[in-house]
């Protein structure tokens, strides 16, 4: 079995990073470089070319994609005679923020993020974010069907009450509908940009509010980019139920 690309990695300053990963998730990474990059926050990157930073928000970006598609999968096997409507809802469930940020402080992954205080303090995704670049670094690192084996035997089997999010309402955006009616503000859901093209096409949603920004999405279907906008704004908005 491999376990470092070179016996001097086990010796060296990533030491730590390599145990934390095999003591969470059960398996020695190839290439360390790609995990340092997924916990490594934008406030502490330095810019490479363009404004493109060596963070971990590329890996996000794809770490998301991955993940989406894993639990679809698994959706798609475990409720054979559900539909299109009820396993997208399921999903979101699954991959939302705070879902994902709970499992990211659950796991500790939030002890080897790198990252300025303010950033830590003031980004409430920043944990969430993290365990996507982790995926996206475990895929590239391992492979589609490795990366799905941790995901589901590792974080749904043990970690997801999937009985318990069949019963759960996480509505974001009839939440964010009824809580602006009830403040008689005025809202909009605003199509921002399209990136990628074909099957990878992803769309990226704003909430305005009375003017303002409130939360922005972004996934491969426009209905789950304004999931994803919702929830964020909610969380700006403090609507809790």
């Amino acid at each position: 079995m491999k376990l470092f690309k070179s016996g001097k990695a086990h010796f060296s300053d990533d030491k730590n990073l390599f145990e934390s990963i095999k003591n969470i998730f059960g398996f020695y990474p190839e290439n360390i470089y790609l995990y340092k990059l997924a916990f490594r926050h934008k406030s502490v990157a330095h810019e490479l070319k363009e404004g493109v930073k060596d963070s971990n928000e590329r890996l996000e970006y794809l770490g998301d994609a991955i993940l989406s598609a894993i639990i679809a999968d698994f959706l798609f096997k475990k409720f054979p005679f559900k539909d299109e409507g009820f396993l997208t809802n399921m999903r979101s469930k699954i991959v939302s923020r705070n879902q994902l940020n709970n499992l990211s402080l659950k796991f500790g992954l939030d002890k080897l993020i790198q990252s300025t205080k303010d950033a830590t303090s003031q980004s409430k995704f920043l944990n969430g974010n993290a365990f996507e670049a982790f995926i996206g670094a475990m895929y590239i690192d391992k492979g589609y069907e490795f990366a799905k084996k941790i995901i589901i035997e590792k974080i749904i089997k043990y970690h997801i009450d999937i009985e318990k999010l069949e019963s759960t309402d996480t509505n974001y955006k009839s939440k964010m509908i009824e809580w602006v009616q009830k403040e008689k503000k005025s809202i909009d859901f605003k199509l921002i940009d399209e990136i990628g093209e074909g099957n990878l096409k992803q769309y990226v949603v704003e909430i305005i509010i009375d003017g303002d920004v409130y939360g922005k999405g972004q996934d491969f279907s426009i209905k789950r980019a304004e999931q994803n906008a919702s929830e964020k704004a909610c969380i700006k908005a403090n609507i809790t139920n």
